[in-house]
């Protein structure tokens, strides 16, 4: 297994595990742990897919990554 493949597995198990702990009311959505696990999860796909050169998912995960890295801010700063 090579080292994006290694990144992108640990990035999707983030994302995962926080949309099921969302989904289960376990985590709500405006938490800094959801969003924080958001912001790592889509960084290290989006590192990953960067690693191999698949840049349609490095502006997909860029994205994702930048909205979570903001709402994080947000809830940090109680906005």
């Amino acid at each position: 297994m090579k080292l994006s493949d290694i990144i992108a597995s640990l990035g999707v198990i983030i994302l995962l595990v926080a949309f099921l702990l969302n989904l289960y009311k376990k985590l709500e959505a405006n938490s800094r742990a959801y969003c924080a696990m958001n912001f790592i999860g889509a960084a290290m796909c989006g590192v990953s897919s960067y690693m191999i050169s698949f840049y349609p998912f490095v502006v997909l995960e860029g994205i994702w990554a930048g909205f979570a890295l903001v709402s994080f801010i947000k809830v940090s700063r109680g906005t």
